[in-house]
């Protein structure tokens, strides 16, 4: 028993795919947006279904014509007319593989430019989204869209359509022609669909279940090869010293994936025995009554031959047309979540008549400044995020509290106060990763919320606490910032942020691949290299966010160094840790519970006391105390 256009398990598949989705309510429209998709490929979508129909024909061809030879070229003694006969019978065979061919080119065009289109399009999208939807977002999730969501959406305009198309057509010519030859045998072999059917279905429904439950232990065992095999798991598992108990969980995880595994395997067996022996039940009840038949005169030996050979192509489109509904909706479900990432706007956008910010001495200024951030209905997804739990404080809560100030160009603006007192936020916004809730960030005059995020991002420069370096060679990193670098800048940017000569001294120099996320280099190096990649791309406005809050003394003090050229002649903002780097500010801003408390130089914010000075006689005593 086959299946339309050369695909024997399109008929398994519909059994096992999840038959809840047909309960399930698509958003108005879908249907529309998906064929928008088509518009691209129509020409190849016509040819594909053009050859799907000429080949349902071909399904035909071969059993009528084994019919005339035994009918009527062997009786007749005609060997001229079984050859030629031979001959259209190996025809119709070349023709159907060159169809089939065909057809497999065109489906594979639609199917790898559609998923080709819809991944870029959500990795787009995706890249645009502000920062807060990447505090949320699990990254396995997205992943999983811009593949496996993906990859089922196209399956509508390959396997699905032209299972549909091609078995309906195949379905309706093979049992036509059968019930021409012998309206009896026809209907007596429809009679015993329900035998394949029935448990075909049961089976179905427990191979889904196994199915999804096979995923969901891989999903498992993923998970903990992901997390334990990268360089910060690793390190905390060694720390610990629990290889053991990880190999155990491991081990546990591994065999329920093993038991899965051969439980859905004695399925799949018992599956297709069923398949086969409802074949060869059908094929005897043919034989049975066009034998009894042909003894009797009522039926010809070739139409018995040809009925048994069209037998095999009747019940395979049947079965795949039983689950077309399933077939569909699956596809249409993965559209619709791939729909869901599209039409998730971002909260950060350029403006229809946004302007270029232009290079130059620039200006930093808040201007009564609020903010709040943003709740998980407006920059996610729940689909998104493994565990979506409720908001744990109300979303109308305010950060920043009336937060104005100013820094003219080349000056230096340093940001303190305890821990979460809102001036990581405030560099956040300067950047323009969120947008203020009420006020305005102003840069040389201008609301950034008025310029392209293009350009503003060209001027500002920044450099966190932990430095992120991609797991490529340390060239790699640094030119992020600026591809048009030439060898001499790169190692003119390493030797001011004191790295060039660590860099030469390695066997690979800039070549050397840093590692997962820079760990290869230590913590110094890698502040270090992070400010080099900034003096590479050369901005008006630096933000520093506590880049040496965890640094030992003598790393500390080459990245100071480091800063000390970086800084100059910039507008700055940074948030310091440590009061004494900060001595020389042209204004200190003290923050506490998100509103600038006092402001003034070192020595007046010393004279004024208050938290500034708390803060001070706090490290000052950490810091002279054994």
């Amino acid at each position: 028993m086959s299946l339309h256009g050369g695909n024997p398990w399109a008929a398994y598949q519909g059994f096992i795919n999840d038959r809840s989705v047909k309960k399930k309510q698509l958003s108005s429209g879908t249907v529309k947006r998906v064929m928008t998709y088509a518009t691209e490929f129509r020409v190849y979508i016509f040819v594909y279904l053009s050859l799907l129909v000429f080949d349902s024909l071909l399904v035909v061809a071969a059993p009528l014509l084994f019919r005339r030879i035994v009918d009527t070229a062997i009786p007749n003694k005609d060997s001229g007319m079984v050859i030629n006969m031979s001959l259209l019978i190996a025809g119709t065979a070349i023709l159907g593989a060159a169809l089939g061919l065909i057809s497999r080119r065109m489906s594979s065009t639609i199917g790898e430019g559609l998923i080709f289109n819809m991944r870029t399009q959500v990795f787009d999208h995706v890249q645009q989204q502000s920062i807060a939807f990447f505090t949320r977002a699990q990254t396995g999730a997205l992943i999983s869209r811009l593949n496996n969501d993906v990859m089922g959406a196209q399956r509508a305009f390959t396997s699905t359509l032209g299972g549909v198309v091609g078995n309906l057509i195949s379905l309706v010519v093979v049992a036509a022609t059968m019930f021409i030859l012998s309206w009896q045998i026809t209907v007596a072999s429809l009679l015993m669909l329900p035998l394949f059917m029935i448990p075909a279905r049961w089976m179905g429904s427990r191979l889904q279940t196994m199915t999804r439950q096979q995923a969901d232990y891989n999903s498992a065992m993923s998970t903990q090869m992901a997390e334990r095999f990268n360089v910060s798991g690793a390190l905390l598992m060694k720390i610990f010293g629990t290889p053991q108990r990880e190999s155990q969980m491991f081990s546990e995880k591994a065999d329920a994936v093993r038991i899965m595994g051969i439980r859905i395997s004695m399925a799949n067996t018992v599956f297709f025995t069923a398949i086969v022996l409802v074949g060869s039940l059908a094929t005897a009840l043919v034989y049975g009554m066009g034998g009894v038949s042909v003894i009797n005169g009522t039926l010809t030996l070739g139409t018995l031959l040809a009925l048994s050979a069209l037998l095999g192509r009747l019940y395979g489109p049947i079965t795949a047309l039983a689950n077309v509904r399933v077939d569909i909706m699956t596809s249409l479900v993965s559209f619709e979540r791939v729909f869901e990432v599209l039409d998730l706007q971002p909260m950060v956008t350029d403006k229809a008549n946004a302007v270029d910010l232009m290079r130059g001495g620039i200006s930093v200024e808040f201007d009564h400044v609020n903010f709040r951030y943003p709740s998980a209905q407006e920059v996610s997804l729940a689909s998104l995020e493994m565990v979506a739990q409720p908001e744990s404080r109300s979303t109308s809560e305010l950060i920043l509290h009336d937060v104005s100030f100013s820094a003219a160009p080349g000056e230096l603006i340093a940001l303190v106060g305890p821990s979460g007192a809102g001036k990581s936020t405030i560099t956040a916004l300067i950047s323009r990763l969120y947008d203020a809730s009420s006020g305005a960030v102003k840069l040389d005059g201008a609301d950034v919320r008025d310029l392209t995020q293009e350009s503003l991002h060209s001027v500002v420069g920044v450099v966190m606490q932990d430095a992120h370096m991609y797991h490529d060679t340390i060239r790699a990193n640094l030119v992020y910032a600026n591809t048009q670098a030439t060898e001499a800048q790169i190692w003119q940017a390493c030797a001011s942020a004191q790295i060039a000569e660590m860099i030469r001294e390695l066997p690979e120099g800039l070549d050397t691949v840093v590692g997962d996320r820079g760990h290869r280099l230590s913590g110094g190096e890698k502040q270090r290299l992070a400010i080099a990649r900034l003096l590479l791309k050369a901005p008006d406005v630096v933000v520093l966010d506590e880049a040496t809050a965890h640094l030992d003394s003598e790393n500390e003090a080459a990245v100071q160094s480091a800063l000390a050229v970086a800084l100059r002649g910039r507008t700055s903002i940074v948030v310091a840790h440590r009061l004494s780097t900060i001595r020389q500010a042209d204004q200190i801003l003290v923050i506490d519970d998100g509103a600038i408390v006092q402001r003034g130089t070192h020595e007046e914010l010393l004279a004024q006391g208050g938290l500034y000075a708390d803060l001070h006689q706090r490290q000052f005593v950490d810091a002279t105390t054994p």
